[in-house]
């Protein structure tokens, strides 16, 4: 380990469901919170079953576009994160960063363009020329590659980045994706013209979190 660079411990959750991965996250929010121990910064890695999600603003989604959406086979459920609508999906790698702001810089801004530009190292991996643009998130052209929405209480983050990988894309014609109209959506598969699994991503991601955030990531998988 590199001599003064904070380590932040890596958690492989597999395919998971979205509620199960939000009682992970909680879980590592309230050791952070309660400071029983010394509670690592940790990055869980997942993929979820198909979930459509919502953030604080919840006001364009009452109960009958929660049915019509779990209608589609999708689960559905309201967050505390920033945003608005999403899908999450298997071919997604999503990554929920729960980290002690202290530990690296206690800005929310600066951590959330931090994110950005830790997915822009990522694209840039694989020859895209991606981009931010005046909405959160990261984009290829007119198209978004990956959502970010995130919460922070008292410095620590939970909620996170979903990067389409190999991602099946026609879940995101139900939904106006983070409630942006007259963009579209894109994934690492649908730009290069070949399969890019989550699993291919992954090591390209912590390569690039690594040097954005300046930080050591120790590789570890967590049984559930």
């Amino acid at each position: 380990m590199t001599l003064g660079k904070t380590a932040v411990r890596v958690v492989n959750l597999g395919r998971i469901s979205y509620g199960q991965a939000l009682q992970v996250q909680q879980k590592h929010v309230r050791q952070h919170l309660d400071k029983t121990s010394d509670v690592p910064n940790t990055l869980l890695l997942c993929e979820h079953h198909p979930v459509y999600t919502i953030g604080i603003r919840q006001a364009p989604y009452p109960p009958e576009e929660e049915e019509r959406l779990k209608g589609l086979g999708a689960e559905f459920f309201r967050t505390n994160r920033g945003g608005l609508i999403t899908f999450h999906g298997p071919g997604q790698l999503v990554c929920y960063p729960i980290l002690n702001l202290g530990c690296f810089k206690k800005s929310v801004r600066w951590y959330v363009c931090e994110l950005e530009k830790t997915v822009i190292g990522l694209c840039g991996k694989f020859g895209l020329k991606a981009a931010t643009s005046p909405d959160t998130g990261v984009w290829v052209g007119d198209n978004k590659i990956c959502a970010i929405g995130i919460h922070c209480g008292r410095y620590i983050t939970s909620h996170g980045i979903a990067l389409n990988c190999n991602t099946e894309m026609n879940w995101f014609d139900n939904i106006v994706p983070c409630g942006i109209v007259g963009k579209g959506v894109t994934s690492l598969s649908l730009e290069l013209s070949r399969d890019v699994t989550a699993a291919e991503a992954t090591p390209y991601l912590l390569e690039s979190f690594s040097k954005r955030f300046n930080c050591h990531v120790l590789p570890e998988r967590e049984v559930l």
